[in-house]
């Protein structure tokens, strides 16, 4: 938590600290809007500081205080994912991994009652059960699955590759795409005696503990009301 004390240490004033700190708030809250729930880079949130400070600290600090008024002020947690490595690719040069392995999305605190009745957006709904339907495939597939595979799922529920007019979610293979650009899923190449195969891999955001669980838990609800368990390849 940001203090007083935290505060003395930089050279602006009261009415900066509050200006930097609101700055970051609208970016966050105008960014997740525009791009459909994508996570934020720290970088990002950082270059709206370091613009015109240069205290090392400073970024830091006003991303603190920040992410307290979020969640006081809006009901809405701004939480930090640390980008995950994909097993496919364990090699990667830790320098990259360093670059980009901060970023932030926000996650609602409201009572569930509450978000229904004010935050929610029905028409979105299609886009929520598309999340959950490839998570879930992924997820009983043990946490990855190849292109072909995936698709193949997801063809036995009507969704195909090729279809590029789906009534809700339009191009499906653009959906899928979304899905990696908002970090719930990442996808890798693998070269293997067949050549190169490109796999699915659940991602930080999928990973994260309380949607992880909460994942589990609908699928458990899922596997008990059909009594029999759903295959994944």
């Amino acid at each position: 938590m940001a203090t007083a004390e935290d505060f003395s240490q930089f050279d602006i004033s009261t009415e900066e600290k509050d200006r930097l700190v609101a700055e970051v708030i609208r970016y966050v809250l105008f960014k997740t809007q525009q791009n459909s729930g994508c996570p934020i880079k720290r970088d990002e949130l950082t270059q709206l500081v370091t613009k015109n400070h240069r205290q090392r600290a400073l970024p830091g600090y006003v991303i603190n205080v920040a992410r307290e008024k979020l969640l006081n002020t809006f009901g809405y947690e701004m939480r930090e994912l640390q980008r995950s490595r994909s097993s496919t690719n364990q090699g990667r040069a830790s320098q990259q991994s360093a670059l980009d392995s901060k970023s932030y999305v926000i996650i609602s605190q409201l009572p569930a009652d509450v978000y229904k009745k004010y935050i929610e957006d029905a028409n979105s709904s299609h886009l929520t059960g598309f999340t959950f339907v490839v998570i879930s495939i992924v997820y009983l597939a043990g946490g990855k699955i190849t292109e072909e595979n995936l698709w193949h799922h997801l063809r036995r529920l009507g969704l195909s590759e090729n279809d590029e007019c789906h009534p809700a979610l339009g191009n499906i293979k653009q959906a899928l795409e979304a899905l990696v650009q908002q970090r719930y899923l990442q996808k890798e190449k693998s070269n293997g005696p067949e050549g190169n195969t490109l796999i699915y891999e659940l991602a930080e955001r999928a990973l994260d503990g309380p949607i992880s669980e909460r994942i589990k838990e609908y699928i458990s609800q899922v596997v008990q009301k059909d009594g029999t368990p759903a295959d994944a390849d």
